[in-house]
């Protein structure tokens, strides 16, 4: 399961329509627990710096990344995945996420964009023995 927050998620979609008809992206931070949970705690937007049809692929800027992984360093919170937006095409990884897999272990939450309004939000994670990705449950945080 995925836990991340309304809030997260809105800045997510708000991303994703700023962006249409491009794709956009960042990272998402947070930890796992021993259940296999993923607690998604905020986000590294990114400019998507992909070559080529941003419309259809995207790609993180080193720069965030590197910079973020300093930041947290040895600390609990951790680089645990990505999102992006799929501007025209349904939540869904596309033979192109299948083929950018650097990450295995990351999760990778996708936002659908129809004419420029956020629809579908999914969430998923790489099975590398079926070298397939497998939709996963997005859910609010536990109120602790």
């Amino acid at each position: 399961m995925i836990r991340i927050g309304s809030n997260l998620l809105a800045e997510i979609t708000g991303a994703a329509e700023r962006a249409d008809p491009e794709e956009c992206c960042g990272l998402l931070v947070g930890r796992g627990n021993e259940a296999g949970d993923v607690l998604v705690t905020r986000l590294a937007p990114s400019p998507n710096v992909a070559e080529g049809d941003r419309r259809k692929s995207f790609l993180v800027d080193a720069k965030v990344q590197f910079d973020l992984m300093r930041e947290l360093g040895d600390g609990p919170e951790r680089i645990v995945g990505n999102y992006h937006s799929h501007p025209g095409t349904p939540a869904r990884p596309s033979e192109h996420d299948r083929k950018s897999v650097y990450y295995p272990d990351h999760v990778w939450v996708i936002v659908a964009v129809e004419d420029g309004l956020a629809g579908e939000i999914a969430a998923y994670v790489f099975d590398p023995d079926d070298d397939n990705f497998r939709e996963v449950g997005l859910a609010e945080p536990d109120e602790a």
